[in-house]
């Protein structure tokens, strides 16, 4: 297997088994291993012989596909939870609140992340009936969550994740937009605030609209749309949060509008979800497809149809210790197949990321994924039957396919598991040539892109002294000795504007029944209008939400150049050698 060193160390570190002592007691191909049979043991349930364990171990051991860091971690153990992304809902009583907290410390402990909209609690400053008190309203529980949160290590291997979600026309809005701004709040919470077509139409019309207390259903007060809006521009600009999540348009593609409302996702907002529902992810390694300088779609169709296989397998093996999480993950069988190294595949076909050419790519490639994960999800519905909750939802109709999945595409970050495929993470363009990645817990890795130094030594521009020069600074814009259309390959997440972000995200968007994951980077220099424009852009285009980030606009961030890192020691008085 071509793992790295990195690839190596996290593997070590979070996924493979141990014993009581905390010593390592498997190899990466026993975890593959342990994984395929694992999941390939759901055909027996269906006595179906298609001899799967060799195909997704297979697919696994060569990185071409891997599925979320449950599935890799619990596969095969005493923990039965694979999915990674839940969604669980917030009533507006204590006994509704701190059952949700319970079920969340559970979620937390064996893997998964949890998303949920607190727009359903009352106001703070409203009335509570059975006390005669006041409310404290949402963020005074949030941090409640967030505190708990803190205190449960997921599986013993990483920090639960949290994604808080407030409706735009909640009277606490305010708060909510403004919550992080004292440091070290809401440290385990991302933030998003779920913005209705109405509220973006007051935007662009200059007018007010109304805030609504959730109890009563009434507005309580009208507010100036276009200073809430700013004002979400502002914080994203100060901090990276909040992001948007577009509700209407989510709920428009709700596979099962009959189960309800979608009002949250999970923590990176790249899976709406209903309450009570999960989903398990998995993504396909582009950068595997490529061959000769184009895409072996060959290839790509059989990892298709070998992923979708693998995670509705999933669906059979996982247990909840939530009846009501079970009765929705068998409902509806939603699955979230994505991509990651799309960075590397442009790269290798020779395409600029900022180009209208990348965002022909992104639609090339996700049309055939789309198209293929759901000729895939129809023969297996052909042989083990439609998703329980089939009747009454969007396919219940003449002339649409009888799936097996209620939905089936999503982007996802990728994070850690494309660091062990040893490609560029979900669909972002590479952050810098070379660069620092910070991840469990402070543990740094540094990552330098392998077709850079392969392009360098192969046209003869190579030198140890250049590499270091691109090891500080991360970008090889404006350097002499950097051939002009290998800068204009190699181009980074800081080299170009926040548009080509944007619309690489849509592109991918159109593709996708659930959402995208996706950072729109800002230089350190941009303004709060440029994040505005940002998000006016991601609406009119069509994507399901967008999260922004300024770079160092926290004083911690996952991904910094050595360069960032020697500004930093210089505030601090620390050493730090680039080497």
């Amino acid at each position: 297997m071509e793992l790295s060193d990195n690839a190596l160390k996290v593997l070590r570190r979070r996924y493979l088994l141990k014993d009581e002592h905390g010593q390592v007691t498997e190899t990466p191909e026993q975890m593959f291993r342990r994984v395929a049979g694992y999941v390939a043991s759901a055909d027996e349930l269906y006595r179906d012989t298609a001899g799967s364990e060799q195909e997704f171990y297979s697919v696994m051991s060569n990185l071409e596909f891997l599925p979320n860091s449950p599935t890799l971690m619990n596969a095969g153990t005493r923990i039965k939870q694979l999915a990674a992304c839940f969604v669980l809902p917030v009533g507006d009583s204590l006994d509704e609140i701190f059952g949700t907290l319970k079920s969340a410390a559970i979620i937390h402990q064996s893997g998964g992340g949890t998303g949920f909209s607190f727009s359903r609690l009352r106001p703070q400053g409203d009335i509570v009936g059975s006390t005669g008190g006041i409310a404290s309203g949402p963020v005074s529980f949030m941090k409640v969550f967030d505190a708990a949160t803190q205190a449960i290590k997921q599986g013993g291997r990483r920090r639960g994740a949290n994604m808080g979600i407030l409706r735009v026309d909640h009277p606490d809005i305010v708060d909510f937009i403004t919550a992080k701004h004292e440091p070290g709040v809401l440290t385990n919470f991302n933030l998003s605030v779920g913005v209705s077509d109405t509220f973006m139409n007051a935007v662009e019309a200059g007018e007010s609209y109304g805030l609504l207390n959730p109890r009563t259903g009434e507005i309580t007060r009208q507010k100036d749309a276009i200073e809430i809006f700013n004002l979400i521009a502002a914080s994203a600009w100060e901090s990276g949060e909040p992001g948007m999540l577009f509700l209407d348009r989510i709920n428009r593609d709700n596979p099962t509008p009959g189960q309800g409302m979608i009002e949250a996702t999970n923590p990176c907002g790249e899976q709406p979800l209903l309450a009570y529902e999960a989903c398990n992810l998995g993504s396909i390694n582009l950068d595997k497809m490529v061959d000769g300088g184009s895409i072996d779609y060959d290839k790509l169709g059989r990892t298709v149809d070998i992923a979708v296989r693998f995670l509705d397998n999933v669906i059979d093996l996982e247990q909840f210790q939530l009846e009501q999480i079970d009765l929705m993950v068998r409902g509806n069988r939603k699955i979230g197949l994505g991509v990651m190294g799309f960075a590397d595949m442009l790269i290798r076909l020779g395409i600029a990321y900022n180009s209208t050419e990348a965002v022909q790519a992104a639609e090339e490639v996700m049309t055939f994924i789309c198209s293929r994960a759901v000729q895939a999800s129809v023969e297996i519905a052909q042989r083990r039957g439609v998703f329980g909750n089939f009747k009454g939802s969007i396919y219940d109709r003449s002339g649409r396919p009888k799936v097996r999945n209620a939905t089936r595409i999503t982007i996802a970050p990728t994070g850690t598991i494309s660091m062990i495929a040893g490609c560029s993470s979900g669909i972002e363009p590479i952050y810098a040539v070379s660069y620092v990645k910070t991840v469990m817990e402070g543990e740094k890795f540094v990552v330098t892109n392998p077709y850079f130094e392969q392009m360098a030594r192969q046209e003869g521009f190579y030198s140890p002294e250049l590499m270091e020069r691109i090891a500080s600074k991360g970008s090889v814009q404006g350097m002499p000795d950097v051939p002009v259309a290998v800068q204009r390959l190699f181009v980074t997440s800081h080299d170009m504007g926040y548009e080509w972000h944007i619309r690489v995200q849509a592109a991918f968007q159109k593709y996708a029944d659930n959402a995208v994951s996706k950072t729109i980077n800002f230089r350190h220099d941009a303004t709060k209008e440029d994040v505005a424009r940002a998000f006016r852009l991601a609406y009119t285009l069509g994507c399901k939400g967008i999260t922004v980030y300024r770079d160092r606009s926290r004083s911690e961030q996952v991904l910094t150049t050595v360069e960032d890192l020697m500004q930093d020691c210089e505030y601090c008085g620390a050493v730090l050698n680039p080497t």
